[in-house]
């Protein structure tokens, strides 16, 4: 069987302090964190890795262009006398950045650019300035990071040793290798055949790459650094506003925790729909609701205490007088005790369920209730119990299923109940309740129509109210509390429902109308 559990009404509360602008905002507080985090987070990545791929094109373009070059020198040397191979060497140089060799088919070096009085340099990082450190110290943490690729150590002492370069691989044709220098700078080296049995292996110190990779991580770290501090500014806007409206949240819930100021104003946050607009509007809610309840116990009281002062002093009127009287007399107190016990009874019962009745719905789940069958089990019921004093009551059974809601069976029985009784109690002896049931669109309205003299277009909404009669004098009061039409719309309400009462059709007596939602 489905059940279903429906809120209390939501109670509008005041929507913020007065003259302050509330702040808007469309994304939850978890999205606008999570974003923030990631902003910097992202640059920062994404600028390592960035830089791990920038070298790597750097380096693959350098090996490129010494392959190239390696392939053009074996070719001049090849067409060349070995006299003028240092002339050539010489052409190709870039600042004492490159150096030259040749072997033969026995590993015997037969040029060397070095021998031929061409210098190439390779820096001693023990004798760098200390910035230069804290440079290599950033390369190596930037490798760490993203798992760079581990390049080959070179080895300066064995540059002669063509075993050294054949070992690398550089002794087929067009063929390049990166090396890293003692200082972390590139050595790019390529290979290729001059002629059978000799071969040219170029050896390029890329420092320039080295200067780009490094000049590209500063630009990166002042992007960086610009986003952290945009996001630190960012952080401590959103701190603020999340914690303004928390302190004024914690504040009014103090206030109404001490009981000061009647009306405490929670603000609402009206323009936010994120969690501190949803928990603004919650306590806000419940601020609200909380004084509805306690207005509504404070006069409740009262009214409790009005009601029960006429019982009890007619009831204490009888025993002082029946103390006095004799047995004739006392005869005739004996049905007005009984009345006054009979009335301070139904009032006692109808104010302890009046008084549970909007916490036991609210913990109370709902099942689909058939009130078709529910109205046919009840009139059954009363007509064995002979509650009706000779009043009918006429049923129009609706189509089973047809007059389905969702909600809790026993208190629907009474709100209606109520209804019947209140209908009987004004209808004439022989006289007809007309009760029914029927769905229009997506509620089901049930309906109870007396004879009786009506309800005054004045007093249809005051009726409902606790306590609130429109009773003829000579009613008997033992049997009415003044609570059950209040009690029928409290169970109502709390089913998402409304009632209201007006005229029948024919013009006379009253027809109250209940209206729930369908399922």
């Amino acid at each position: 069987m489905a059940s279903r559990r429906f809120m209390a009404p939501v109670t509008v509360s005041p929507p913020t302090e007065p003259g302050e602008r509330p702040l808007r905002f469309r994304w939850s507080l978890s999205v606008r964190i999570l974003l923030l985090n990631l902003i910097a987070l992202a640059l920062t990545g994404g600028s390592i890795f960035y830089l791990d791929s920038f070298r790597e094109r750097l380096l693959s373009e350098r090996q490129e262009q010494q392959e190239r070059l390696a392939r053009t020198m074996a070719t001049s040397f090849a067409a060349t006398p070995r006299g003028q191979w240092a002339a050539i060497s010489e052409a190709s140089r870039t600042q004492e950045q490159r150096r030259v060799l040749v072997f033969d088919a026995a590993g015997k070096p037969v040029f060397d650019s070095v021998d031929a009085g061409q210098e190439f340099r390779i820096v001693d990082p023990a004798k760098e300035a200390w910035r230069r450190h804290v440079a290599r110290f950033m390369d190596r943490g930037v490798d760490t990071l993203v798992n760079a690729r581990r390049l080959e150590d070179y080895a300066p002492a064995r540059t002669p040793d063509a075993h050294y370069w054949q070992g690398l691989g550089l002794f087929a044709d067009a063929a390049s290798i990166t090396l890293l220098a003692p200082d972390r700078t590139p050595l790019v080296a390529a290979g290729s055949r001059v002629s059978p049995g000799l071969h040219l292996v170029t050896l390029e110190n890329a420092r320039d790459a080295t200067r780009l990779v490094r000049a590209e991580r500063g630009r990166l770290a002042q992007i960086v650094l610009m986003a952290l501090l945009l996001s630190a500014l960012v952080s401590l806007y959103l701190a603020r506003t999340i914690v303004k409206p928390m302190r004024q949240l914690t504040r009014a819930a103090v206030r109404v925790q001490q009981g000061r100021g009647r009306e405490v104003i929670v603000p609402r946050e009206e323009g936010r729909r994120d969690e501190v607009g949803l928990l603004a509007r919650a306590v806000s809610d419940m601020t609200a609701e909380l004084r509805a309840r306690i207005d509504a116990i404070e006069t409740f009281a009262a009214d409790v205490t009005h009601e029960l002062r006429n019982p009890l002093a007619s009831l204490r009127s009888a025993i002082e007088t029946f103390a006095r009287v004799g047995p004739e007399q006392q005869r005739t107190l004996i049905p007005i005790l009984r009345d006054d016990v009979q009335r301070l009874d139904r009032l006692i019962g109808d104010v302890a369920e009046m008084s549970r009745l909007d916490a036991q719905l609210t913990r109370t789940p709902f099942d689909s209730v058939d009130l078709g069958q529910l109205l046919e089990d009840m009139v059954r019921e009363r007509d064995r119990r002979g509650e009706d004093r000779g009043v009918s009551i006429a049923f129009a059974r609706p189509y089973k299923n047809l007059a389905t809601v969702a909600g809790d069976a026993g208190r629907l029985e009474r709100a209606i109940s109520n209804l019947l009784d209140n209908a009987v109690s004004f209808s004439p002896a022989g006289g007809v309740v007309r009760l029914g049931a029927t769905r229009v669109g997506t509620e089901v309205l049930v309906s109870v129509e007396d004879e009786g003299p009506g309800v005054d277009p004045g007093l249809r909404a005051a009726i409902f109210e606790r306590f609130a009669t429109d009773r003829p004098a000579e009613a008997e009061e033992g049997r009415h509390s003044g609570l059950g039409l209040a009690i029928a719309k409290t169970i109502v309400e709390r089913h998402n429902g409304s009632i209201e009462v007006g005229a029948p059709e024919s013009g006379k007596g009253a027809r109250f109308v209940i209206r729930l939602p369908a399922l």
